[in-house]
């Protein structure tokens, strides 16, 4: 395959990808925006493994063929409750190959000199730097999301002149590194880097807390992008730098958006997570909880007119999003107006609870954001909290000492009625109790969410 047509089919693919995301901003559109995705990387694939640059290709098949039985065995075997662990774990690959390309670059050396030699050296210690922070940092998100490592800030003494510190060396390092003479002074040095990235990634992600954790998610997006467009760069491949571009933008984006709907500023995220800028931490609640059973809640629905669901991570565990669906369709069929309430971070990552209602089936027009829907729980007869904590704990607007004040939140306690389907009366995500457990309209079902919708089902 010529250059020409290359170059023509990296252009192609990016216009694919471009209007894949347009495709995935609405759920609506999301499936065509996947399958444009898909295209895209298709047509980049196959232009690239016939390029007049590619010639093992022997070696090439056989690492696509068992990267294609990976993935296609993990696609089949990861639950929907798990992707944020698989998305967190698949932005490690970007940047761990970010960070073996930089070397491999560098090692191969170039016959650049002056100005170009410097830039060049600039776009390999860059690449592998994101890379590095991405892999750790990304990991680290994995074992939280996972449960292997504990949701709650890692604090140390010091910690932000220890970041500090840290960017202060590898600046110095950086100046030491397009300086150095010759290829074995420069690879010590790109290795001292390596290692401080690596710490910098694990400590970063570490600090952060666990109501935070959709957004280091989509922070861990925005980095593999500018990994991939830093590798682009060092191959001088513009496909995977326009690609990166997008992604990077994207990710940083929608971090934005996420962090401006928790009232958070996204540098102190990164800093360290709810619960680090000096709180004391929420006070335990005490007060009776009000039990309630299927069959009475069931009584409710049928007394209620208007009805709002806030599912929650809870709803993901418990698989209860197929049943639901059958509830509301029920619902529907007797006139009563459903909707569905969404929090930003509802779930372990950005858009988790509109996917689970997608896939379910749940009609689009009537799952609305926190903006839209929070002044309509005044006029509503009954919210019904499926596994969610943190989003609609109300000691964020009334608490100013607790880790999540200043939090938007749904503002459920507004309605008539609010049921709550929990296992136990246990703290979210971010570790803080929640009063609305104790609320004169609250009613607390007990239990596994998709074994009590079932039964509520068969009471309708």
């Amino acid at each position: 395959m010529t250059e020409g047509v290359v170059t023509a089919s990296y252009i192609v693919s990016a216009i694919f990808f471009i209007l894949s995301l347009s495709g995935l901003s609405h759920p609506e559109t999301s499936r065509r925006g996947n399958l444009f995705g898909i295209i895209g990387m298709i047509i980049a694939i196959t232009a690239t493994v016939m390029s007049a640059q590619v010639t093992a290709y022997s070696i090439l098949i056989v690492t696509m063929l068992s990267a294609a039985v990976v993935g296609t065995l993990v696609a089949k075997k990861v639950q929907m409750t798990e992707m944020p662990e698989l998305v967190a774990i698949l932005h490690s690959f970007v940047g761990m190959a970010a960070v073996l390309i930089g070397f491999a670059s560098f090692l191969e050396g170039t016959d650049y000199t002056g100005a170009e030699k410097v830039i060049h050296d600039v776009e390999i210690y860059l690449g592998v730097l994101i890379g590095a922070v991405t892999f750790t940092g990304s990991v680290v998100a994995f074992g939280k999301l996972k449960g292997v490592i504990d949701g709650k800030p890692f604090l140390i003494p010091g910690r932000h002149w220890f970041n500090l510190v840290l960017g202060l060396v590898s600046l110095v390092i950086l100046v030491k590194f397009v300086s150095s003479a010759n290829i074995s002074d420069g690879l010590i040095l790109l290795l001292i880097m390596t290692l401080i990235a690596f710490t910098f990634g694990v400590h970063m992600v570490m600090a952060i807390g666990g109501a935070d954790m959709p957004v280091v998610v989509s922070m861990l997006n925005s980095y593999s992008g500018w990994a991939a467009a830093a590798t682009g760069f060092m191959l001088s491949n513009d496909l995977l730098i326009v690609t990166g571009a997008l992604v990077g933008s994207s990710g940083a984006i929608l971090s934005y958006i996420m962090c401006k709907a928790m009232n958070r500023k996204f540098l102190h995220v990164i800093a360290g997570g709810f619960g680090t800028s000096g709180s004391t931490g929420s006070k335990g609640f005490t007060g009776e909880a009000h039990e309630i059973s299927a069959v009475e809640t069931a009584e409710i629905f049928k007394q209620s007119q208007s009805i709002i669901f806030v599912p929650g991570y809870g709803m993901a565990v418990a698989q209860a999003q197929a049943v639901v669906q059958q509830i509301t369709k029920k619902l529907k069929e007797q006139r009563k107006k459903v909707r569905f309430a969404i929090h930003p971070v509802a779930g372990r990552m950005p858009g988790h609870m509109n996917v689970l209602l997608a896939e379910a089936r749940v009609p689009y027009d009537i799952v609305l954001e926190m903006d839209e829907i929070n002044e309509e729980f005044t006029n509503t007869d009954v919210v019904v909290v499926i596994g969610a904590n943190d989003i609609v704990n109300p000691s964020a607007q009334t608490e100013p000492e607790s880790p999540i004040a200043g939090m938007p939140v749904l503002e459920v306690w507004n309605s008539g009625t609010v049921v709550v389907l929990k296992r136990s009366l246990a703290s979210g995500y971010a570790g803080v109790d929640n009063p609305l457990f104790f609320g004169d309209n609250t009613r607390m079902l007990f239990g596994d969410a998709k074994e009590s919708l079932d039964e509520l089902l068969k009471n309708l």
